[in-house]
């Protein structure tokens, strides 16, 4: 598969020039501030770089450039940076990085908002939305209520992930995790697994409840398919309950508990997957040591955190059509751990 050719930024066009990337949108937009006045020379050798390699500046760059203040809010329910969660959000990060510098804006991360009940709000009487044209909510879990307020002021935003309970309609742009199960469901039907597992964690925002509807759709056809919780208990109670119910494939929500399982597994000296298949659900939320490359799928989070800026951007500038609710295909993994089940595990 060949790769796609990056595409050129203000930035680059800026250091080919030997000027800033404020210089560079001076040039781009066709006007200067009233206390930089751009050299006629300086202008010849930007628009001369600019022709050269055939750079154009990104269409939602020039819609934002003459009415908004081209500042982009962040707000993160978790905190981005602890070594705990940085693995997990990163990707996010660096996509909506890309896309903002790309439409020629700059990012906010808002982060006086406090902590009540163990949860960041982004509502309290010192909040600063309004310093930006708009804001990218992140949080595996994010509050309904201040959904809610948003869309009754009226205020742009555009939330990372499926949301559906705000008291109104949600732009958002998501991973598409039911269909993502769903096949990956298939894969294990397909080499011949007729007794599944699926062990939830017990959440109820909609990326689980999106997995578990895509369990439930494809795995119809299974001689069992059940469906175990795994929050306050350890891997060896979970495998117990699994080679007591003849499960060959479990589909694990948790990537720190496909790990667990994997663990203990190989402690009774069971084969992974000759004996237990283990199927993840997309990517660690914490860092998680394993050198097993597990079979199921991966989030597309850089792209849904470019495609959130440029949604937003739409948003904020009312060019967007319609609601904006997009949801991004996840990656297929092949990886090492599913395999065809052995005969003898269904008779056990």
């Amino acid at each position: 598969m060949t790769s796609t050719p990056k595409r050129l930024t203000q930035r680059d066009i800026a250091r080919l020039a030997g000027v800033s990337q404020a210089t560079v949108s001076l040039v781009l937009n066709n006007r200067a501030d009233a206390d930089v006045r751009i050299a006629p020379e300086t202008r010849d050798r930007v628009l001369r770089v600019i022709a050269e390699t055939g750079y154009a500046a990104d269409p939602v760059a020039r819609r934002l450039a003459a009415r908004f203040n081209r500042i982009i809010g962040v707000f993160t329910y978790e905190p981005a940076f602890p070594s705990g969660t940085r693995d997990f959000f990163h990707p996010f990060l660096v996509g909506i990085e890309e896309y903002a510098e790309r439409a020629g804006c700059d990012l906010l991360l808002f982060t006086s908002a406090p902590v009540v009940d163990g949860r960041r709000r982004i509502f309290h009487q010192d909040n600063r939305l309004r310093l930006a044209d708009g804001c990218i909510l992140l949080g595996r879990e994010i509050d309904a209520a201040e959904l809610h307020r948003l869309n009754r002021d009226g205020y742009p935003y555009v939330a990372v992930g499926r949301r559906d309970d705000a008291g109104g309609p949600v732009p958002y742009v998501g991973a598409d995790y039911a269909s993502a199960v769903g096949e990956a469901v298939e894969r294990a039907l397909a080499r011949g697994h007729r007794r599944l597992a699926y062990l939830r964690m017990g959440s109820t925002a909609e990326s689980s409840e999106d997995r578990r509807r895509g369990f439930v759709q494809h795995a119809a056809d299974a001689e069992s398919a059940r469906q175990l919780t795994a929050a306050g208990r350890g891997a060896e109670g979970i495998l117990d309950e699994l080679l007591d119910d003849r499960a060959t494939a479990v589909f694990v929500e948790d990537y720190a508990t496909a790990v667990a399982l994997d663990l203990a597994a190989r402690r009774r000296g069971l084969s992974v997957p000759g004996d237990l298949s283990v199927l993840t659900l997309g990517d660690p939320t914490t860092p998680v040591p394993t050198e097993i490359t597990f079979s199921g799928f991966h989030i597309p989070r850089e792209e849904m955190g470019r495609q959130a800026v440029e949604v937003l951007a739409g948003v904020i500038d009312g060019s967007a059509t319609g609601l904006p609710q997009r949801l991004l295909p996840c990656e297929p993994v092949e990886g090492e751990t599913l395999g065809t089940p052995d005969p003898a595990v269904e008779r056990r």
